[in-house]
C-alpha cells in the first residue's frame, strides 16, 4: 500500500476531547456500518464516495462536509475504486453539548442529534481544511490550536442550529436494557440466548427489534462497542496483544482484522499518530 493510503491520525493529550483522520487515497478504504458514541464532521478533500448514512445514501464529492450524530450507524466507501481523500474530525459528545449550549443553541448541556447529514458550501469546507492544518501544524501553539478549532464549531453549530431539531426516538426499555447489558460486559461472551432469557424475545424477534432501532444486530453492536474499547486503550499506548485480550478478542489476528473492518486503519497506525503536536 503507498503511503498515501495510509491514515494519518492527530491526536493532543492537552486536547483530549478532539480527533483527526486525514486519508490523501482513500479508493482502498472500506468500512463495514459501524457507530461511535462521539459526533464527527469529515470534508471530501478530492473524488468522491458513498456516504451511507442509517437507511440513506448518498453520493459526495470534493467540497462537501458529512456530518455524523453519535450512535448513528454510517459507511462511507469507494466508488469502483474511484480515487478520493477526505479529513475526518471525531469530537466529544460532552464536550460539544457543553459547547452548543454555551452559544446559546441548545436549552440545557444535554446532547441533540443534528438533523443535517450533509452540507456543500465552499466557505465552510475552506475553513474546515484550514483548521485540520492548523492541527497538524507542529509549530502551532496549543492555544492557537485550541481558538481555531472553537471558532470553526462555533460557525457551523450556529449555522446548524438555524435547521429544526431532531425530536429523540424513545427506545423501548426492553432494547435499552439489552444495549446496555451489550456496552457494560462487551468485553465478556454474551450469546444470543442470554439476551433472549433476559428479555423473553425470541432469538429472531430480538435481532429484528433490536437492528430496527440501533441500525445493528446485537452481536454487531457488542463487536463495535469492543472495538471503541480497544480504541481507547490504544489512545493510552497499551500494547496491542493486550488490548485484543481486554476488548474480548481471542487473540490478537482476530482484533487485528475486525479493527481494520471497522476503523479502516489498523490498530497500530491508531496507536501511534504520526502527528501528534
Amino acid at each position: 500500500m503507498n503511503n498515501k493510503a495510509h491514515p494519518v491520525f492527530w491526536r493532543d493529550e492537552r486536547m483530549p476531547h478532539v480527533e483527526l483522520r486525514k486519508i490523501s487515497d482513500a479508493r482502498q478504504v472500506c468500512y463495514a456500518p459501524h457507530s461511535h458514541s462521539h459526533w464527527s464532521v469529515g470534508a471530501v478533500t478530492s473524488g468522491a464516495s458513498t456516504f451511507m448514512y442509517r437507511d440513506t445514501s448518498y453520493q459526495i464529492s470534493a467540497g462537501d462536509l458529512v456530518m455524523m450524530n453519535p450512535h448513528w450507524v454510517h459507511a462511507c466507501n469507494p466508488i469502483a475504486n474511484q480515487p478520493w481523500a477526505y479529513l475526518m474530525l471525531y469530537v466529544n459528545t460532552r464536550w460539544l453539548s457543553e459547547l452548543r449550549y454555551e452559544l446559546g443553541l441548545l436549552p440545557s448541556a444535554e446532547w441533540q442529534d443534528i438533523a443535517t447529514a450533509v452540507i456543500h458550501q465552499p466557505s465552510l469546507h475552506a475553513q474546515y481544511c484550514d483548521m485540520a492544518d492548523c492541527l497538524f501544524d507542529k509549530q502551532a501553539a496549543i492555544t492557537h490550536k485550541q481558538q481555531v478549532l472553537e471558532a470553526y464549531l462555533t460557525t457551523l453549530m450556529t449555522q446548524l442550529a438555524e435547521e429544526a431539531p431532531i425530536a429523540p426516538t424513545p427506545t423501548p426499555y426492553v432494547l435499552a436494557h439489552v444495549a446496555r447489558h451489550l456496552r457494560e460486559h462487551c468485553a465478556s461472551d454474551i450469546s444470543l440466548d442470554d439476551l433472549s432469557q433476559q428479555t423473553g424475545y425470541s432469538a429472531g424477534h430480538l435481532i429484528r427489534a433490536f437492528k430496527q432501532h440501533y441500525g445493528l444486530t446485537p452481536h454487531a453492536y457488542l463487536i463495535n462497542q469492543r472495538i471503541q474499547l480497544g480504541q481507547a486503550a490504544l489512545r493510552q499506548g497499551q500494547p496491542i496483544v493486550e488490548v485484543a485480550l481486554t476488548a474480548g478478542f481471542n487473540d490478537q489476528p482476530h482484533f487485528q482484522r475486525t479493527f481494520k473492518r471497522l476503523v479502516a486503519a489498523t490498530p497500530n497506525q491508531y496507536r501511534t499518530p504520526l502527528l501528534k503536536k
